[in-house]
C-alpha cells in the first residue's frame, strides 16, 4: 500500500495516530491543571515506566492539554552532561518575556527576571550570551547563593508570582528526570513543596525510568505527599488492537484478529512496538486486509530494524563486562532475577559485580523492582542480547 498514507509512525516520541488505554492519566493532568488554575492544591505528576511505553508521548499531549488551559508551558529532556540550571535558565526567560508581551512588564515580572539574573550569576552556568532586554539589575539576597536547594525554591516563586500577576499559570515538562543529580532532584521536590506551601500557579510533571520513585524517595521523604506516581506499562490486548486498527480503518484497511494477536504476542503491547509492526505490515501490504501471514513475512524486517536502530544504540554503549551481565541476564529469561542468580550465571562471586550493576543501572539499562532484583528497562532486550551474544 502507498507508503505515503501510512498512519503509524515509530519514533522516540513520535506521536501515535491515536492515543488508547491512556486515558486515566490525561484525566489526572487534567484535573491538576483545572485545581492549580483555582488556587486548589493538587499533586503533581511523575510518569514511571520502561523504554518505549510512549510516556514522551504523553508529556507532549499533557503539555497541548496545559495549553489549551492557556498555561505558559516549558518542555524540557534532562541530559546527563547538563545541568538543570542550564535547562531551565533559556526556558525560563523565555517564559518571563513571553509574560511580558501581556502587557508592560510590571513589577513582578521585572522581579522575575531580577532573581533569574542572580540565579545564572551564582551558579556560574553557561547557558550562551543571554540578553535580557531590559534594563533590570540583579536581586541580591535571592536565589543567589549558589546552592540550588535555596536557590530553585525562590527562582519558582519569583516565576509563579509573576505568571499569577497575569492571571495565567506554568506547567514544567521534564522527561528523562532520573538523569538528573540527586541535588538538582531534591531542589525540584523542594521547590515544589514551597509552590504548594504557598498555592502558586506552578506544576511539575516528570516522566522516567521506574527507578524514579526510588530516586525521588531517597531524597526527600516528604515527595510522596506532592506528587503522583501513575505508572505507564504496556497496552491490554484489547487497546493493542484499537492502537492498530483505528487508525487504518477510515483508510479502507484491517488488521484480522489473528493478526492482532500475533503482533500482541511479539510485542507484548509494548506502543513503540505497536508501531514499528503496524508501520511495516502496511507496507508489505498488497492488498486492504492485513492477516496472519503477511504478519510473519513481515516480522524479520521489524526485527532487523529494531536491532539496528533501537536495540544497537544502547548495547553500543556497554563494556564488555556489562554487556556479559546482560547476556547472563538473558539467559535466565525476561523477567527480574536476584542478584545471586546472575552471579551464578557468571561463575562470579556476587560481591565482584556490584561495580557492573551500578554502571548499568547509571546507564538506564536495568533496575531495581525490588531489594536485591534487576530487571531490564528496555522490553524485550533479553531476546536482542540472545541474538547479539548467541555464543555467550
Amino acid at each position: 500500500m502507498d507508503p505515503l498514507q501510512n498512519p503509524f509512525s515509530p519514533g522516540a516520541g513520535a506521536p501515535p495516530p491515536e492515543i488508547v488505554g491512556r486515558d486515566s492519566v490525561l484525566n489526572q493532568s487534567r484535573v491538576l491543571f483545572g485545581r492549580i488554575r483555582q488556587r486548589k492544591a493538587e499533586k503533581s505528576l511523575l510518569l514511571t515506566g520502561l523504554r518505549g511505553v510512549g510516556k514522551t508521548v504523553l508529556l507532549n499531549a499533557m503539555e497541548r492539554i496545559a495549553e489549551e488551559e492557556k498555561y505558559k508551558t516549558i518542555l524540557l529532556e534532562a541530559q546527563e552532561d547538563k545541568s538543570l540550571g542550564a535547562l531551565l535558565v533559556p526556558a525560563l526567560r523565555r517564559l518571563l518575556f513571553s509574560l511580558s508581551y501581556l502587557g508592560k512588564a510590571g513589577e513582578k515580572v521585572r522581579r522575575g527576571f531580577a532573581v533569574l539574573k542572580s540565579f545564572v550569576s551564582a551558579i556560574k552556568i553557561k547557558v550562551g550570551d543571554l540578553e535580557f532586554g531590559l534594563d533590570i539589575e540583579a536581586e541580591r539576597g535571592a536565589a543567589d547563593s549558589g546552592d540550588i536547594a535555596s536557590d530553585l525554591p525562590n527562582l519558582f516563586q519569583a516565576i509563579a508570582e509573576a505568571a499569577q500577576a497575569y492571571h495565567t499559570a506554568i506547567a514544567i515538562f521534564i522527561d528523562e528526570i532520573q538523569c538528573l543529580r540527586l541535588s538538582e532532584i531534591s531542589a525540584l521536590i523542594m521547590s515544589m513543596h514551597k509552590m504548594q506551601q504557598r498555592q502558586l500557579p506552578l506544576v511539575l510533571i516528570g516522566a522516567g525510568l521506574p527507578i524514579l520513585p526510588a530516586l525521588v524517595g531517597e531524597s526527600k521523604t516528604y515527595a510522596e505527599r506532592l506528587f503522583n506516581f501513575p505508572e505507564i506499562g504496556p497496552l491490554s490486548a484489547s487497546d493493542a488492537g484499537r492502537a492498530l486498527n483505528d487508525p487504518v480503518k477510515p483508510l479502507g484497511v484491517m488488521f484480522t484478529n489473528d493478526a492482532l494477536n500475533e503482533i500482541f504476542r511479539l510485542t507484548q503491547g509494548y506502543p513503540y512496538f505497536l508501531q514499528e509492526w503496524g508501520y511495516q505490515c502496511w507496507n508489505y501490504a498488497q492488498k486492504p486486509k492485513i492477516d496472519l501471514e503477511l504478519v510473519k513475512d513481515t516480522t524479520p524486517d521489524v526485527i532487523k530494524r529494531l536491532d539496528e536502530n533501537f536495540f544497537r544504540v544502547r548495547f553500543d554503549r556497554l563494556t564488555f563486562a556489562e554487556k556479559n551481565y546482560l547476556r547472563a541476564m538473558a539467559k535466565l529469561g525476561p523477567f527480574a532475577h536476584r542478584s545471586g542468580e546472575i552471579a551464578a550465571a557468571l561463575g562470579v562471586k556476587i560481591s565482584s559485580l556490584g561495580p557492573v550493576r551500578a554502571n548499568l543501572i547509571t546507564k538506564g539499562m536495568i533496575y531495581s523492582p525490588v531489594h536485591g532484583e534487576m530487571a531490564f528497562t528496555v522490553p524485550l532486550f533479553d531476546e536482542f542480547m540472545l541474538r547479539a551474544m548467541p555464543d555467550s
